[in-house]
């Protein structure tokens, strides 16, 4: 038992921080975690060990974030961020971008790295408003549609406006912050 309890204390932190990603509230991430982790040290036979005990844990953390969004719904507010429209930045009248984006390669071999996750982590964390937790709502926790407008007050074409625009920022968060700064190293290394 004290091994499980040791490796549950190393993980906290980082689904902690996951957490509060999510919420962006301190004390709902708090509570999510706990009670993550009591599920964790209440039912350690759970675990069947076919995956990583973090990977079991975020499922887990998944379902009391969700949770926690249902209870905590009506608290969760809009921002003037959240109605800024990217597109007349990006795009020409006639729709076409004003700059093509970069090509990225091959997104998989990405996902694979974990300096990619954490850029990734930190351009959602940068959204502003609710976008983020839209985002990680739709994206992370795979809530459909109609949930996500059912717990925070808002119509589907609010939701997809909102899911765009967060697409459109994380699109530029990444160009800048992970595919140039890959583009500028091969060129250094070269």
């Amino acid at each position: 038992m004290n091994d499980i309890a040791a490796q549950l204390n190393l993980l906290r932190p980082q689904l902690l921080k996951f957490a509060q990603m999510q919420l962006r509230n301190a004390a709902w991430a708090e509570d999510a975690v706990s009670e993550t982790l009591l599920v964790a040290i209440e039912k350690p036979q759970s675990f069947s060990g076919l995956s990583q005990l973090k990977t079991w844990l975020i499922g887990i953390l998944k379902h009391k974030l969700v949770d926690q969004i249902r209870r905590n719904c009506r608290e969760m507010s809009s921002t003037q961020e959240d109605a800024e429209d990217l597109d007349e930045d990006l795009f020409k009248a006639d729709g076409h971008w004003r700059e093509r984006p970069k090509d990225w390669g091959d997104p998989d071999h990405c996902l694979r790295q974990v300096d990619f996750m954490k850029v990734m982590e930190a351009c959602v964390e940068h959204l502003p408003g609710q976008q983020g937790r839209l985002f990680m709502m739709r994206e992370w926790l795979e809530l459909d549609t109609e949930e996500i407008c059912q717990q925070l007050s808002i119509s589907p074409s609010n939701l997809w406006v909102m899911l765009h625009r967060a697409r459109l920022r994380l699109r530029e968060c990444l160009q800048l912050n992970w595919f140039d700064a890959q583009e500028l190293q091969a060129g250094v290394a070269t």
